[in-house]
């Protein structure tokens, strides 16, 4: 039982802390440039040499063919609610790796604004540190407005059905469950930057959702 009310209390936490970040991306801050966004996406095989570190496990970019080319930042440890305020980058959400999962945040004036390209079908790839690359293919995009915009406790109206979710439905909706990767920033809509949520979610991709550094090399 106590075991319990520890886990359901942890779930709700992360509910809370959700909407807060959420809340995080309708006070803009100015941007620091990191490079012109327009320019044309890198070649793939170019992008994976240009981000080993050497570093196992470290996800370091990711990657959506036609789309995106996005350095992935880390959290400073004990910032569960920080989301990089340079252009051209996309911040791990911790909490969400804490469920074996990938979520990756940036604000909509932003490198969010890039998410608004994505859909379902493309493939995603996560590119880590050691030269591994892991494969996904987008399952969904979900856009919800938010009720109470910059309230923690908001709930959420899916857009394209009629369904209402809490905060706390809303974070095991999106973060929790099997292997995948979430897409996480805003919706502008009648002037409020506050107004909606954008959430795309990508699964593994069958038979090659994992390959190592060898077999990119072959592929090569």
């Amino acid at each position: 039982m106590a075991l319990k009310k520890h886990t359901n209390a942890t779930l709700l936490n992360a509910s809370l802390l959700l909407a807060l970040i959420l809340s995080l991306f309708f006070h803009p801050i100015p941007a620091l440039a990191m490079g012109d966004a327009e320019n044309a996406l890198p070649n793939f095989d170019d992008f994976v040499q240009t981000v080993e570190n050497r570093k196992v496990g470290l996800l370091r970019d990711v990657y959506v063919p036609k789309v995106l080319a996005l350095p992935v930042v880390q959290q400073p440890s004990g910032s569960p609610g920080y989301v990089s305020s340079y252009e051209g980058q996309v911040t791990q959400f911790s909490m969400a790796a804490q469920y074996g999962n990938v979520g990756l945040l940036a604000h909509n004036h932003l490198a969010g604004k890039s998410f608004s390209g994505l859909a379902v079908g493309q493939e995603v790839r996560l590119v880590y540190g050691d030269g591994k690359v892991e494969y996904f293919v987008i399952a969904e995009v979900l856009r919800y407005q938010a009720m109470q915009p910059t309230s923690p406790y908001s709930s959420f109206r899916n857009l394209d059905k009629d369904e209402v979710l809490s905060a706390e439905q809303m974070f095991k909706r999106v973060y929790r469950g099997d292997r995948h990767v979430t897409f996480q920033t805003c919706i502008e809509a009648n002037g409020d930057l506050s107004w909606g949520r954008l959430f795309v979610v990508a699964v593994p991709k069958p038979q090659d959702s994992m390959i190592d550094r060898l077999a990119l090399q072959i592929y090569r």
